[in-house]
């Protein structure tokens, strides 16, 4: 039986005002956030789009102009992309090409007003706020160690790990990224207890060891995006929503406010730098078109092309800064349980594509997912 949110809440509140929800111990942000992982998907479908009723969140201001998205005609049938969406369980599918909408579609309840999270596709965001911080002069270099910037880390694993290792994680240090286990890193991150007034993410990732020389391995790491973040807020001395802002979601012509996930909703309040940014389907989109602009003057020149080149190879993927380089030149941001967006230069091409897929990943999912963003791309070049 489906609840709606509101339901759930008032449930909540009423377990509260009677005590019923006294004998609960009060669970922390970085908990509950884990718990995610083991939602029905009855409650991913309703809670992913409302993701700021669920945890604090620090709000990310849109600048006073709204970036027009004139509509063209549809590069794929309606019914195509309904079918797609039915299959693999999708909430939105957008595609912008040459700054135009030549498709757009919704499902799950989520609207055009509405807010959908991105998991790990907020890892390109945060790397992307690197190169911000670079162009700014907060930041030195990209080959200064992380200890420069993060003092606590000194005597840790981290020795001797740069900044672009961090972001390539490429640190050599041992990691176990795992979504159907509550022993993994991932979830620990969040679920290990610290003592108040401490950095869950420094603490968690002090007790790390090493498993090999920086920069002769790498390992897929939420942790060192999150890291990551705890680095810009202490050089930049903002927090990431106010970084985001002030570089992209003000310039970028974003129609909404977006939200991040942060372990309070006070000004002080850390952000999750590997995850935890929710916006609109079309405003995700406007992000793709940023970066094909190059990021106007916020990032260094050819940040983006260094962005989204392969920096490392592993088995049959590459990994560039928070980017996945694809064999033909165009790049993606991916989260878990179906959260891309592909962006291709050669096409002037956005594709974003949100949802709820069945599992956290899946190599089905993925194969669908690559085979549409070819259609898509056939659709362009057929058109040329």
């Amino acid at each position: 039986m489906r609840f709606s949110l509101a339901f759930l809440v008032l449930v909540e509140l009423f377990a509260a005002r009677s005590g019923l929800a006294q004998k609960q111990p009060e669970l922390s942000v970085g908990q509950r956030l884990a718990a995610d992982l083991t939602w029905t998907q009855d409650q991913r479908d309703q809670r992913f789009a409302h993701m700021d009723r669920i945890f604090p969140v620090h709000r990310v201001a849109r600048g006073g102009v709204v970036r027009p998205l004139p509509a063209e005609k549809s590069l794929l049938p309606d019914s195509q992309v309904g079918d797609l969406m039915l299959a693999e369980h999708l909430s939105g599918v957008l595609m912008l090409q040459d700054g135009r909408i030549r498709n757009e579609r919704y499902g799950l309840g989520l609207t055009r007003a509405g807010h959908w999270t991105s998991f790990s596709m907020t890892k390109a965001v945060t790397d992307t706020l690197v190169g911000v911080a670079l162009r700014q002069g907060k930041l030195h270099s990209l080959d200064d160690d992380v200890t420069a910037y993060l003092p606590e880390m000194k005597g840790s694993a981290y020795d001797g790990v740069t900044v672009r290792q961090l972001m390539t994680m490429t640190s050599g240090v041992r990691w176990n990224e795992n979504y159907t286990s509550t022993d993994a890193d991932n979830v620990r991150l969040y679920t290990t207890a610290v003592a108040r007034g401490k950095d869950s993410t420094v603490e968690y990732m002090r007790t790390l060891t090493r498993g090999s020389a920086p920069g002769t391995a790498w390992h897929y790491n939420t942790g060192e995006t999150d890291l990551l973040g705890v680095l810009l807020r202490r050089a930049t001395g903002k927090t990431l929503a106010a970084q985001l802002s002030g570089a992209i979601w003000s310039h970028a012509g974003m129609e909404q406010d977006a939200t991040w996930i942060a372990n309070d909703a006070g000004s002080a309040g850390a952000e999750f730098g590997g995850s935890g940014l929710s916006a609109s389907l079309r405003d995700f989109g406007r992000l793709g078109l940023w970066v094909l602009d190059d990021g106007g003057s916020q990032v260094p020149e050819g940040w983006f092309a260094e962005a989204t080149r392969p920096q490392v190879k592993a088995g049959g993927a590459t990994y560039g800064y928070g980017w996945w380089p694809q064999p033909d030149g165009s790049f993606a941001a991916l989260g878990i349980f179906g959260q891309s967006i592909l962006i291709d230069p050669q096409r002037k091409l956005v594709v974003v594509m949100l949802g709820d897929w069945d599992q956290a990943t899946g190599s089905e999912h993925s194969t669908a997912r690559a085979a549409f963003w070819h259609t898509v791309q056939q659709a362009v070049d057929a058109e040329r």
